[in-house]
């Protein structure tokens, strides 16, 4: 699935993939060209470092903004947890196991750009 979020971000806002740590060259960082806030980041982590069940075995992860009410509804269903290593009210890690439809995830992928997006001035 990270394959169809990438191709997404980059026909519907023109942003490819960051990997700006070394010492973990899977993960991606999808940002804004003009504010360079991140709206995405793509991960591959153990279960175990999510509090999983499965130890080792590896999951893909995808971390997005969110509204904290919308991301407390969504943390209380299936392939949703407090967002990873980021604030756990703004930010909501997504499951990519297929738990979450692809359309949903593009959704939340859709809403946080908007949330991270530069503020126009009025």
């Amino acid at each position: 699935m990270k394959q169809q979020i990438f191709t997404y971000a980059k026909k519907k806002y023109g942003t490819s993939p960051e990997y700006p740590w070394r010492q973990w060259p899977e993960y991606a960082v999808l940002r804004h060209a003009d504010n360079r806030k991140w709206y995405a980041i793509l991960m591959n982590v153990t279960k175990s470092q999510l509090g999983l069940t499965g130890g080792e075995e590896r999951v893909d992860i995808m971390d997005v903004k969110c509204n904290p009410d919308d991301g407390a509804f969504l943390r209380q269903q299936p392939g949703f947890l407090p967002g990873y290593h980021m604030n756990h009210q703004s930010w909501l890690t997504i499951l990519l196991d297929g738990t979450v439809p692809e359309s949903q995830v593009l959704d939340l992928l859709d809403a946080s750009f908007r949330m991270t997006e530069m503020k126009k001035k009025k």
